[in-house]
C-alpha cells in the first residue's frame, strides 16, 4: 500500500523528539556515574523482586512486539517482522530467567538450573536484541531500494514468531540441561564474583556497538531515535555488569530498573506516537468531513439552481408543443401560430442548452486555479483516501510509477476528482467478480516526449463492446443506481485542460482508463 509516511517507522524525528531522548540519554550515563561508587552496597535481599521484574518486562515485550506486527502487517516490512520477532525472543527468554533465578521459587531454582543458568540466559538475550535491530537495518535498507510503487512481498509474522519460540527453547535447553556445554560464569549461587563475566560482557558490547553504528546511520525515523535511546540503556546495563560482584546490593537493584527501562522505552514511544498520529488522523478526517458537508450543501445549492433554471424552459417546451398541435389538429390549422409556438420551443431549447454550458464550466476552472505538480504524488495520495474502500472490497493495488514523470500544469484538485472517480468506478466493477483476486493497477510513464500518461485497470466485469462507445455520454450509465454524469464530467475536466481521456478492454478482464495530459 502506497504512504507517503509510514507513522513511527518511517516519520523523521522532530528536533524535540531529539532533544528529548538526548536528554534520557544523558541522564541514564550520568545515573550510572553515580552509582558506581556505591554499587556493592548490600541491600535487604527480597526475592520476588525478579519474578515481578520480569513479570512486567515480558508484558511490555509482549505489547511492543504486537505493536510492532500489527505496523508490519500494515505495510508489509519485514523489517518491523523482524524486529517484532526479536522483542518476542527477549520475552520468552524472561519466564526461564525467572524460574531459574535462585531463591525466586525455589532456594536453587527451578528447570533443573544450574549456578550458571540464570545469568547464560541473561547473557544470550541481550545478544539477541542487537541482533535482531541488525537485521532490522538490513531488511529496511532492502525496503527502500524497493522500486516506489512496487508491491512488498508480505511479512511472514508467523514465521518470525514460530523463529522466536524455537530460538528461546533452544536457550532455554542450553542454559538447563546442556549446562556442561557452557563455559561457567565462576560465580556462586550467592555471590556475583565475575571472571569471566567481563569477557562475555565485553562481546555483548561490541554487539551493541556495532548494531548503534548501523542504526545510527540510518536514523530515518522515529522508531530509530528510541531504539537508540534504549540501547543506551543496555549498555549502560552491560557496563554496570561487569564491575557489580554481588546480587541484591544498591547496583544490582539500579541494574534491575534501568532493564524495565530498556525493555519499555519503545513501548511507550509507540503508544505515544500511535495516540499522536490518532489525534492527528481525527483533526483530518474532521477536517475532510467538513469541507464534504460544504461541498455537499453547494452541490444541492447547484441542483435546485438547475432544477429551477432548467425546468422553467423545459415547461415552456412542454406547453409550446402542445399549443403548437392544437393549432395543426384543427379543422382550419393555423400555422402561422403553430410556427410561433415551433419558435418559442426552440428558444427554451436554447435556454436548456446555456445552462447546461454553464455547468460544465463550472467544473472546468480557470487557468488561474493550476498548479505545477507531480502526478505521481498524486496518485499516492488519492490512493490513501481510498484506502478503506480497497481494504473493504479486498482489492489489491499495484502501482508502476515512472520515476522520470514529468511534473505537470493542472487543476490539482480536479484532477484528483478524476482519479476518484475512476478508482471507484474500477472499486464497484470488481465488487461483482468472484473466483479471482481482485486487482487495480495504476501506470504512469511519459509519453511523446512531453505529456504524461496514466492507466487505471481493474480486472473487473468490464464494459460490454457496444456500450465503450457511449461511456463518456452524459446520462449514460451501466450501474443499477448511477447517475450517468461521472465519466462525461471526467472528459469534460481533461479537455478543458488540453489532455484526452479515453477507455479501452482489458488484456484477459476487465477494462483500462486512459489519461493523457500535457506536461
Amino acid at each position: 500500500m502506497p504512504q507517503d509516511h509510514l507513522g513511527l517507522y518511517d516519520t523523521p524525528p522532530d528536533r524535540r523528539q531529539i532533544w528529548f531522548g538526548l536528554a534520557i540519554v544523558g541522564l541514564l550515563f550520568a545515573a550510572l556515574l553515580l552509582i558506581l561508587p556505591v554499587r556493592d552496597i548490600q541491600l535487604r535481599r527480597i526475592d520476588a523482586v525478579v519474578p515481578t521484574i520480569d513479570a512486567i518486562m515480558f508484558l511490555g515485550d509482549l505489547i511492543t512486539a504486537t505493536l510492532l506486527f500489527a505496523q508490519a502487517s500494515v505495510f508489509r516490512s519485514r523489517a518491523l517482522t523482524v524486529l517484532a520477532a526479536g522483542y518476542v525472543y527477549a520475552a520468552l527468554l524472561l519466564v526461564p530467567h525467572a524460574l531459574t533465578f535462585p531463591g525466586a521459587f525455589s532456594p536453587n531454582g527451578l528447570l533443573v538450573a544450574g549456578a550458571n543458568s540464570t545469568s547464560w540466559i541473561a547473557m544470550f538475550r541481550r545478544a539477541g536484541f542487537p541482533i535482531a535491530v541488525l537485521l532490522y537495518v538490513q531488511f529496511k535498507r532492502a525496503d527502500s531500494r524497493a522500486p516506489p510503487g512496487a508491491e512488498r512481498p508480505a511479512p511472514r509474522i508467523l514465521v518470525g514468531v514460530l523463529s522466536a519460540i524455537a530460538l528461546a527453547v533452544a536457550v532455554t535447553l542450553l542454559a538447563t540441561i546442556g549446562r556442561d556445554l557452557l563455559p561457567p560464569f565462576d560465580f556462586t549461587r550467592a555471590s556475583v564474583i565475575y571472571t569471566h563475566a567481563a569477557g562475555y560482557g565485553a562481546a555483548v558490547i561490541a554487539l551493541f556497538v556495532v548494531a548503534t553504528v548501523a542504526l545510527f546511520r540510518q536514523r530515518k525515523s522515529v522508531l530509530d531515535m528510541w531504539l537508540l535511546v534504549a540501547f543506551s540503556g543496555w549498555v549502560t546495563q552491560s557496563l554496570l555488569i561487569m564491575t557489580l560482584h554481588a546480587r541484591f546490593t544498591a547496583g544490582w537493584y539500579w541494574l534491575c530498573a534501568i532493564m524495565v527501562f530498556s525493555h519499555l522505552v519503545v513501548m511507550l514511544a509507540l503508544i505515544a506516537e500511535s495516540n499522536r498520529l490518532y489525534a492527528r488522523l481525527a483533526l483530518s478526517t474532521s477536517a475532510w468531513n467538513r469541507e464534504r458537508e460544504a461541498r455537499l450543501m453547494s452541490i444541492d445549492a447547484l441542483a435546485t439552481a438547475i432544477s429551477h433554471e432548467v425546468g422553467q424552459p423545459l415547461t415552456g417546451i412542454s406547453i409550446h408543443a402542445k399549443a403548437g398541435l392544437s393549432w395543426l389538429n384543427r379543422e382550419q390549422p393555423d400555422v402561422e401560430r403553430a410556427i410561433r409556438s415551433l419558435n418559442a420551443i426552440v428558444e427554451a431549447g436554447n435556454h436548456t442548452t446555456e445552462v447546461i454550458k454553464n455547468l460544465r464550466a463550472m467544473f472546468a476552472k480557470r487557468p488561474g486555479m493550476r498548479t505545477e505538480f507531480c502526478l505521481n504524488d498524486l496518485v499516492r495520495t488519492t490512493t490513501t483516501l481510498l484506502d478503506r474502500e480497497l481494504t473493504g472490497e479486498k482489492v489489491s493495488l499495484r502501482l508502476t510509477l515512472d520515476q522520470k514523470l514529468p511534473p505537470i500544469l493542472a487543476d490539482r484538485v480536479q484532477i484528483q476528482r478524476v482519479l476518484v472517480n475512476l478508482l471507484t468506478n474500477a472499486i464497484d466493477s470488481l465488487g461483482a467478480t468472484r473466483g479471482r483476486p481482485r486487482c487495480i493497477a495504476i501506470r504512469t510513464a511519459p509519453q511523446n516526449g512531453h505529456d504524461v500518461l496514466l492507466e487505471v485497470s481493474d480486472n473487473g466485469v468490464g464494459i460490454e463492446p457496444e456500450e465503450m462507445a457511449h461511456i463518456f455520454d452524459a446520462l449514460f450509465t451501466t450501474k443499477a443506481n448511477g447517475a450517468g454524469m461521472g465519466l462525461s464530467l471526467c472528459r469534460t475536466i481533461i479537455e478543458a485542460h488540453g489532455g484526452r481521456l479515453w477507455a479501452s478492454p482489458g488484456e484477459e478482464h476487465g477494462a483500462t482508463f486512459h489519461l493523457q495530459l500535457p506536461g
